[in-house]
């Protein structure tokens, strides 16, 4: 088709122009990256965002201030701009209802004004994480209906799942792999020209339902083996067994055998919420996916043994949880970022809350975070708030808690109750005694 050879040919001179429908945590660095490369269309609905794009002013930690090429980056709050691009990559969120059902509504409004605006010969491509289907299901009638087009033969569309891993040093977009399928071979192909050069290696699977099934493979994959090794904890705690201790050695076998490891639950855009998009699917096609279920009940119940942990602690001490003055130390997801979606640190808190708990939180990375009991921010002195906390929890292992000489005294010191749901002292305890009840390791 023509149309398609005039998009091949852009890519290939550098004319095309990309637009990007979500500057989130992918959306962002995606469009700072592409900016290199092609003139780019950001759009956003959130105008406060916006306005910090066009100062040059990154509210994203993974993209610096000085990667924002106002030359090249054209942030809006109008999606009407999106009629100038050649293609336009969605990649908005896709988070789960309360009763753990996928929530598409973010895809689908954006699947309606970009359908609104579609010309012929423009390129879409979903990025959001989704089960198998829904870009040749879901979105590719929305697009039809509202342009009033055929997705073969007058647009194209494809999906690439995203592989974005905040705080990551090593691997960004720009040198991890990206996997691509398109509606057609020949859409494969084009989504795979696109993103030559932009990210590292691209790699074509057969079809769009395939691409989306990358994405739940890898990280059903970290899921149900994050659920094995945090149910080997639960058994091992029983058995008086440091599982700790027996990861560290089971990892110095060379091949077999990848380490995980335990904590308070899980958190982030994708592994809590991803095995339930496939389960949902699944159960469209008669196949009860009791596996993975299974893994998503033991992750949910982590945040509830940690704070059974802390009534252990505290009922060593002569103390009840409730009216308890406790601190989570620690509200992002994971260590080092201030992202706090679906962080266990959430639960916990709610737990805690409907325990009778006082709470308090600190985190040198994260300002705040939502729970169902309201917002908790960060406490500004962390020495104070441990001098006034009976119990303190670890649910993120920040570096600056690692080692730390001020919560090492406590435990040693016998003044704060310290839960360590990620291990992060690994102590040697000469010092502080196996026995000493201030110190509960997960």
């Amino acid at each position: 088709m023509k149309w398609v050879e005039n998009l091949q040919n852009k890519i290939k001179n550098g004319s095309a122009i990309i637009g990007i429908v979500g500057l989130g945590y992918v959306g962002l660095p995606l469009a700072t990256i592409f900016s290199k490369k092609f003139k780019v269309i950001g759009y956003n609905k959130n105008k406060e965002k916006i306005k910090l794009l066009k100062k040059g002013i990154s509210y994203i930690e993974d993209v610096k201030d000085n990667e924002i090429d106002l030359d090249n980056l054209y942030p809006t709050d109008d999606y009407s701009y999106l009629k100038n691009c050649d293609f336009i990559i969605i990649a908005v969120p896709t988070p789960l209802r309360g009763d753990k059902s996928p929530d598409l509504s973010y895809i689908k409004k954006a699947g309606e004004e970009v359908g609104e605006v579609l010309k012929k010969g423009q390129f879409i491509i979903l990025k959001s994480t989704t089960y198998p289907g829904t870009t040749e299901e879901f979105l590719t009638p929305i697009l039809e209906e509202k342009s009033k087009m055929n997705a073969t033969e007058d647009f194209g569309v494809g999906y690439s799942p995203e592989r974005v891993d905040p705080g990551n040093k090593k691997y960004k977009i720009g040198n991890t792999p990206n996997v691509v399928g398109g509606l057609t071979p020949e859409f494969t192909e084009v989504c795979a020209m696109l993103f030559e050069g932009i990210t590292g290696d691209v790699i074509k699977v057969k079809d769009c339902k395939t691409a989306e099934a990358v994405k739940m493979i890898e990280n059903i994959y970290r899921n149900v083996n994050i659920a094995l090794v945090n149910e080997l904890a639960l058994i091992f705690e029983k058995m008086e067994i440091d599982i700790w201790e027996a990861i560290k050695a089971a990892k110095t076998k060379p091949y077999g055998y990848t380490a995980f490891y335990p904590g308070p639950g899980v958190g982030g855009h994708c592994i809590p919420l991803d095995p339930y998009y496939l389960s949902y699917s699944a159960k469209h096609f008669g196949i009860i996916p009791r596996f993975i279920e299974t893994a998503g009940e033991i992750n949910d119940f982590m945040p509830i043994h940690t704070v059974n942990l802390a009534k252990k602690g505290l009922k060593k001490v002569g103390k009840k949880i409730r009216d308890s003055k406790i601190l989570i130390l620690g509200i992002a997801y994971k260590s080092n970022i201030s992202d706090t979606r679906e962080s266990p640190a959430i639960k916990v808190i709610e737990e805690l809350v409907e325990n009778g708990a006082d709470i308090r939180v600190y985190d040198p990375h994260a300002k705040s975070i939502k729970t169902r009991f309201g917002n908790y921010y960060s406490e500004d002195n962390f020495e104070e708030s441990l001098k006034w906390a009976d119990c303190a929890i670890l649910v993120t292992d920040h570096d600056v808690f690692k080692q730390n000489t001020v919560i090492l005294n406590t435990i040693k010191n016998r003044k704060t109750i310290i839960v360590d749901t990620r291990n992060i002292f690994d102590i040697n305890m000469e010092d502080i005694s196996l026995e000493n009840p201030f110190y509960i390791k997960l």
